[in-house]
Order: C-alpha cells, then structure tokens, then sequence
C-alpha cells in the first residue's frame, strides 16, 4: 500500500502527470456524485481558485512539499470565514463564519485547499450522524449502516477518496469511532496540541481537532501542521514537530502493550470484534511485543463518568446560541422569555435538547455536589490510573467500539446504547490522551493510546504494523 497519499499526488503534480485544476475538480465530482449524504457545502469556486494559483506556481518552478496543494475536508463545526458554518444545526443554518478556526487556517497557510464542509452529528451530539438537519451520513460500506458519529461525513469522504485528508473533532470518540466504522486512520491528539479555537464548543474540557487520513504518515503530517500554541487557545501546548521521514518499518521487539481486562470482557463486546482483536494480538506476540494485561476502570463507570461532564458543560456552552447574539431567532413572539424558549426549541434536535436538560440538572442545586462533583472526582482517578499504567507499558491497545455499526435507525430507538457504544474511548478522552483509531483488525479498527504528548510514539508504532502486518 502507499505509505503517503499525500506524496503520491504531489509527485504527479509536480511531474505535471496532472493538474491541481484537474485534481480539484475531480474531488469535487465525486463529492457532487456520491450519495452518502457525507457533506453539508462543497467549496468548489474556493478551491478552484486556490487550485489556479498552484498550478501557476508549478508552472513557475516551485516543487510543491508538505501539503501544499491538497484538497481537504473540514467537519462543519469549524469556522471559516465567508463560507456558512452550521453544526449541523437549525438554529445555525445560516451563520456566516467571521473568521476561520486556527487548526483549518495553518493548513490553509500551509498550502492545502479546503473543499467542503461535512456532515455531522449536531454540535458534535451524536455517535451515529443521524442527529444532523441535513440528515443521516451513509456508512462508506455498507447504505443500510450509519457512518459514526458525531464526525461521520469526514470519515466517509477519506473512505471514498473524496477529500485526500478531513479534519474532524474528537470529545469522546467522534473521531475514533467513525474511523473504524468506515475503515481509515482517525487521530484524537493530546488534549492541547491542537488549538481549540475556532471550533464550536462541546465539552471544552476534552474537546480536540484532529485528521482522518488513509495513512499513518499523513495523518502525522497533518497533525505536524496544526500543532503548536496558540494565544486564542490557552490550553495549547509546545510540541516538536514530528519526523515523519525517520519512520521505520520494523516492529520494535520488546515494545510492551497493555490490555484492560475489562474491555475485552465486556458483556457488551461483540464477538466478531473480540475475535479480530485477539487474533492481531498474537500477531504482535510474534513480532516480539509484550502483552500485559491491566486492570481499569469498567466500561459503565467511564461513560457514566463522561457523560455527567460531557452533559453539564455543552448545557453552558449551548447557552451562549440563543438567536440574539447568534442563530436564527423565532420571530413575533410576545416577550423574550417565549423568544429564547421557541428559539432554542425550534433550533436544536431533540438529542440536543436532551443533553442540554440533563447537563443542566446535573448542574443544578442539590445534584451538582451529588453528581457533578464526584464525577470529576472519577475523572482525577482515571488521570491518575493511566499515569500509572503508563510507567508499566509503552502503549494500551483497544477495540474502537464494543459494536459494530448499527441500521441506520436503531440508535434513534435508544439513546442509551448509543451513549454505551462510546464506552472503550471516552476513558481516554477524560486523560486527555493521544489515541490513534487504526485499521489493523478486520472491523471497527483497533486503539493505539499513549501517556500525553506521545503522539509520535503512537504514530512510529502504527506505522510499524501498518508496513508489517
């Protein structure tokens, strides 16, 4: 397989095989032609014009590098000024973005082009991409599956070869899981490496920008882009670039590799999974990696956990989109209390509307002591948990999703399994870890997670299995 898409098109580019011109237009067909519903705007004059304006540099001697020239995708939770950013959303169907996010404007100034925006779950609400007003994303395999949510649309065009690489966003799965339900490379960086500002806010406290991609070394040559502190973003860190270049091929022998015991003997684990994950394990054993199995929090409590914090603070963040500063409003209402109450109501999805009148109560006199507090007490357990394992083994590898990816339809029927089917990524979430979701198992993809700020370790490792196994 090609170690770097990305390389490949820039070497055609640059031997003139094509054009930037032609190689837009033909993302854009394809975008224009599928019928996965993947997207909510396609850019087409934006990226034609940009396109020109590579072409005309290659025509002048410039050797294009990095990812100058590239077409992406951007999750439509992402401002990008001029173009109309709507989360999926009603009561956002017609926000005009004032500026751009700084994750998407370093790949813009780093030369790649943006060509659509995608379709998501609403404000990033949703596992499955059918909680959208432009309606459910079609799974890349299978137009009877949901493509995952919340970032589906992003995953699905990297599935087909619509967009060369998406930027999607990640609280406590969405990148992760719909990788593995569409079979490509998802990356949820360390909490910080990535700027936050610019995207629209779901839990601020675990929210992270980061690529789909059909190679490990693109994924870590986007993520190379968008790294580094940002003043608009305080809680961004200082990081070295990554070498992609030095990549090797080889499985380290001696590499050690938890396992939590109590991922893999979930009841809620489906077999077909269970079965793929054990038979990459022995893989690994052959190449000479230590397998150690760990004790950890169970599936239950982490989403439990999660969802208490994930609930009280997208219930604050939402606050802020009331129609008087931004979104639609509802018009000739006889006094602003019923102006907000028909507003919001008309606006946000029902599953929207649930994780904000539960993220309220949690936060409410009398449950927040009860509730709220103790889950962040949890959540200073599970930090201190992985700081733990982390001095024992290199990396955890897990399954993606106790499930594989339902009817379009059923998730709707129950909410409940919907929240449980994030159980295996939301603890990293929570430790604000860096998590790659990869393609080595047959379904739903496999986790490769690290101590913070080891997301070059976790790309060399999967870059390893990828040209080994």
């Amino acid at each position: 397989m090609s170690q770097s898409i990305i390389q490949d098109i820039q070497n055609k580019l640059n031997e003139k095989k094509i054009s930037c011109v032609q190689l837009v237009r033909e993302k854009i067909a394809a975008l224009q032609s599928s019928t996965k519903n993947a997207n909510n705007l396609i850019l087409d004059e934006q990226a034609l014009e940009q396109a020109k304006i590579w072409d005309e540099k290659i025509a002048s001697g410039h050797i294009l590098s990095g990812i100058e020239g590239i077409p992406f995708g951007v999750k439509d939770v992402y401002l990008l000024k001029g173009t109309i950013s709507t989360a999926s959303s009603n009561i956002l169907k017609n926000y005009k973005s004032p500026y751009t996010a700084t994750a998407i404007q370093k790949l813009i100034d780093a030369g790649a082009i943006p060509i659509c925006k995608e379709n998501c779950d609403q404000f990033g609400h949703g596992s499955t991409n059918e909680n959208s007003v432009f309606g459910v994303a079609k799974n890349a395999h299978n137009d009877d599956k949901v493509a995952g949510g919340s970032s589906g649309g992003s995953a699905v065009n990297v599935a087909e070869g619509n967009t060369v690489f998406s930027i999607g966003g990640d609280t406590g799965g969405s990148i992760r899981q719909p990788a593995g339900y569409n079979k490509v490379y998802g990356l949820k960086p360390t909490y910080g490496r990535v700027s936050r500002y610019g995207l629209m806010a779901y839990t601020s406290s675990s929210d992270c920008v980061g690529p789909f991609a059909n190679t490990v070394k693109d994924i870590a040559t986007t993520l190379n882009v968008m790294s580094g502190k940002d003043g608009k973003d305080q809680t961004t860190l200082t990081s070295t670039p990554i070498d992609v270049e030095s990549f090797d091929s080889k499985i380290k022998a001696g590499t050690k590799i938890g396992v939590y015991k109590s991922f893999i003997d979930h009841p809620s684990l489906e077999s077909k999974i269970k079965t793929d994950f054990n038979s990459l394990i022995e893989k690994l054993k052959e190449k000479g990696v230590e397998i150690k199995e760990l004790d950890f929090f169970d599936g239950d409590t982490l989403t439990a956990t999660y969802y208490i914090i994930a609930l009280a603070e997208t219930a604050s963040n939402l606050s802020r989109i009331d129609g008087i500063a931004f979104g639609n409003r509802a018009m000739d209402k006889e006094n602003l209390a019923l102006t907000y109450l028909d507003t919001r109501g008309e606006g946000f999805s029902q599953e929207t509307k649930r994780r904000i009148i539960a993220g309220n109560q949690v936060l409410s006199v009398g449950y927040s002591e009860e509730i709220y507090k103790k889950a962040l007490e949890v959540r200073k357990g599970i930090e201190a948990k992985f700081a733990k394992d982390f001095e024992e083994v290199d990396f955890v590898l897990s399954p993606t999703s106790p499930l594989l990816p339902p009817t379009i339809g059923e998730s709707l029927k129950d909410p409940l399994t919907m929240y449980l089917s994030d159980m295996y990524t939301v603890g990293f979430s929570l430790g604000g870890l860096p998590t790659l979701s990869a393609p080595f198992v047959v379904e739903n993809n496999v986790q490769i997670t690290a101590a913070k700020e080891k997301d070059e370790e976790i790309l060399r490792f999967a870059y390893a299995i990828e040209q080994s196994l």
